[in-house]
C-alpha cells in the first residue's frame, strides 16, 4: 500500500479520491482550507493537515509531518481555485486576482514539491490535476485554463528533469463534473447534467493499478479522466 498526499481534500473530486484510495487500504495525508469537509469524510487513519497550500508556512507543516510518517509515494496537487465569478474577460480581469489563480494553481505545487522533494520515496509519482480549460481558450476561463496550461508545462517538464531520478510525473484532466467550484463558473446555470467526480473513478482506479505495474512509462503524459480511451499505445 501506498501513502499518499491529497490537496484539496475536502471537496470534490479531492473528496472522492480520498474515500475511494483509503477504501483501498492506502494510508493518507489530506489538505485542504476545509475543516469541515475533511472531518466529513471520516478516515480514521488519515493524517489531516488543514491550511491554504499556497501559504508557505502551510506547506512547512506538510513537510514535517510527511517527513515524520517516512515520506510519501504519490502526491495528488488537487488544491485549485477558479478565480473570480462570474468569469472575467482577460482584459476586465484585476491582476491581482489573476495573479492569485496563478499562486494557488501554477506555483503552489511546484513550491509544494520543492518542500518535499527529500520526502519523496523512491519511485514516488505526483500526479497534477489539469483542466479541459488548459486547452479551450474558453471565453472568460482565461486566467484558469493559463494557469492549468501552466501547470501542464511544468508537468511534462518536471518528469523531464526527474526521470533519471526514477520519479514520475502526470497531468490528468478530469473533465466537467458536478462540483461547487464548476457550479461558480455557472452560477445562474443547472448543472446537474454534469457527471459527480465518483463517475471518473474508473479512470482512477485503471491509473493507479498502471502506477503500480510501472509508474516511470507514464511519466510525462497528460491523461483525460472521461477519454474512451486512457492511454494511446505507442
Amino acid at each position: 500500500m501506498k501513502r499518499i498526499l491529497i490537496t484539496g481534500a475536502s471537496r470534490g473530486l479531492g473528496q472522492t479520491l480520498a474515500s475511494f484510495l483509503a477504501a483501498q487500504g492506502h494510508s493518507l495525508i489530506l489538505t485542504a482550507r476545509g475543516e469541515e469537509g475533511l472531518r466529513q469524510l471520516s478516515i480514521p487513519d488519515a493524517k489531516l493537515v488543514i491550511g491554504d497550500i499556497a501559504d508557505v508556512e502551510h506547506r512547512e507543516s506538510l513537510r514535517s509531518v510527511i517527513a515524520e510518517l517516512g515520506g510519501v509515494d504519490i502526491v495528488i496537487n488537487n488544491a485549485s481555485t477558479l478565480g473570480l465569478s462570474p468569469l472575467p474577460t482577460l482584459l476586465e480581469y484585476p491582476l491581482e486576482d489573476l495573479r492569485q489563480v496563478f499562486e494557488v494553481n501554477t506555483f503552489a505545487p511546484i513550491a509544494l514539491l520543492k518542500s518535499i522533494e527529500s520526502s519523496l520515496n523512491s519511485r514516488a509519482t505526483v500526479i497534477n490535476i489539469s483542466s479541459d480549460a488548459a486547452n479551450g481558450g474558453y471565453k472568460g476561463w482565461g486566467g484558469y485554463g493559463a494557469s492549468k496550461a501552466a501547470l501542464d508545462l511544468l508537468s511534462l517538464t518536471l518528469a523531464n528533469e526527474l526521470n533519471g531520478r526514477q520519479l514520475s510525473v502526470i497531468s490528468v484532466d478530469p473533465g466537467d463534473m458536478r462540483t461547487d467550484m464548476h457550479q461558480a463558473a455557472f452560477p445562474d446555470e443547472d448543472i446537474s447534467d454534469r457527471p459527480l467526480p465518483s463517475e471518473t473513478l474508473p479512470f482512477w482506479a485503471w491509473l493507479f493499478g498502471r502506477i503500480a505495474e510501472d509508474a516511470m512509462s507514464l511519466s510525462g503524459q497528460r491523461f483525460q479522466a472521461q477519454a474512451d480511451v486512457w492511454e494511446v499505445a505507442a
